[in-house]
């Protein structure tokens, strides 16, 4: 075993970091406050190829591995959780599902802009009645010609205001739906620009102020057959994939939000004094802390495993659910447990525990609740589930020229 990140870890680690603490830190306050998301860092994480970051490089992106994903998605929650979300949705969401399930056409028009940056992308699953139920969901598209017609709304859903293609998921057999059967529902490309589609976004939220969050209607909307993703009937499993890669990126991100509380909370403590002493002295205060650097050395080791066995080319279902799950919780606890080492402080803006508090509870929510994850690792211990090998998966890194 090799516990050690290499030299080109060690440089997307860098590169990250430095990026996030020259483009988002100094903002960040101001846009939390505000409600306001910056368009503006698309270009800059373009520039440096962060968006393609784990894309093969013969579709335009850096061609690193799956781990300096994880460090990436680390390094920018560690400054603010809605810079981690547009790598989770434009590359965890989208362009890994493209990179596996997509066909040449799909790769070339969609994969490559996206791996350049020069197109955003995200995803589109939840609907105002639909969430962990995702067989719940409405949305139909009906197969006319060379086209379906897609008609639906998504929810929750992360850039809606900004991302120019979205993953779609609708019903294509409306028999099955009615039967509540998953293999007939089917995934399409949509484009921001085809008629019928219209996007809002969504204020007042808990957490992640600084992202846009919004939906999707969708009247009418025409797209080509060729934007059909895999096959018909498939886009359950495609959803399926794409929330996999998902969790990948919320539990590296979720690990750098806990090492953030901890660093905060270790600087407070050591200059703040009650009692003529460093609060850092009193011993509760140590069990929190304690907790938290506990919390962040388990969390990264679950997604360093899951990272690795993605760069081997093996499933990595199991393993991913169980570091979302665990990263998500302890981020939790990590942001209340900070917030109350800064005491009356800590219930304020001046200092960032606050936002890291509100920030952290989504991240049990999307993704899959931490409910679910529950289920599914008691699923795994009892023996009742068992991962079935999929028609597409993720290629093993270093990329072949065939991926």
């Amino acid at each position: 075993m090799d516990f050690e990140l290499n030299e080109d870890h060690l440089a997307v680690q860098s590169l990250v970091r430095d990026f996030a603490r020259k483009n988002i830190a100094p903002d960040i306050k101001e846009h939390d406050r505000e409600q306001k998301f910056d368009p503006a860092i698309f270009h800059k994480m373009a520039e440096l190829n962060i968006l393609g970051l784990c894309l093969p490089e013969k579709y335009g992106g850096a061609g690193m591995d799956y781990i300096s994903l994880g460090l990436a998605c680390e390094e920018l929650e560690y400054v603010d959780t809605s810079a981690r979300v547009i790598l989770s949705v434009h590359i965890g969401l989208n362009s890994l599902t493209l990179l596996s399930w997509g066909n040449a056409f799909q790769k070339e028009k969609y994969l490559v802009p996206q791996a350049k940056g020069e197109k955003i992308a995200t995803f589109g699953l939840t609907e105002p009645n639909a969430g962990s139920d995702a067989v719940g969901i409405q949305t139909t598209a009906v197969k006319k010609g060379g086209k379906y017609i897609l008609n639906g709304e998504k929810m929750w859903i992360s850039l809606a205001d900004y991302a120019d293609n979205f993953l779609i998921f609708a019903w294509t057999d409306l028999d099955k739906k009615r039967n509540r059967d998953h293999s007939g529902i089917s995934c399409f490309i949509v484009e921001r620009t085809f008629p019928g589609v219209t996007t809002g976004t969504i204020h007042g939220k808990l957490g992640v102020r600084a992202g846009n969050t919004g939906w999707i209607a969708m009247q009418d909307v025409e797209v080509p057959e060729e934007n059909l993703v895999g096959k018909e009937g498939e886009g359950f499993g495609i959803a399926m994939f794409c929330l996999e890669q998902g969790r990948y990126t919320v539990a590296g991100g979720s690990t750098g939000l806990i090492k953030a509380c901890l660093d905060a909370s270790v600087q407070y403590s050591i200059t703040r004094k009650t009692f003529e002493h460093p609060i850092g002295d009193h011993q509760l205060v140590k069990e929190m802390i304690a907790n938290m650097a506990a919390g962040y050395e388990f969390s990264r080791l679950l997604w360093l495993k899951a990272g690795w066995l993605r760069n081997m080319g093996r499933r990595a279902t199991r393993e991913t659910s169980m570091a979302k799950w665990i990263a998500c919780w302890e981020a939790e606890k990590a942001s209340a447990d900070s917030v109350q080492v800064h005491g009356a402080y800590g219930f304020s803006d001046e200092y960032p525990v606050e936002r890291y508090y509100r920030n952290s509870k989504g991240a049990s929510i999307y993704e899959g609740t931490r409910e679910i994850h529950k289920l599914m690792q008691a699923d795994y211990a009892l023996g009742i589930r068992d991962d079935k090998p999929r028609r597409c998966d993720l290629p093993a890194w270093p990329f072949s020229d065939k991926d």
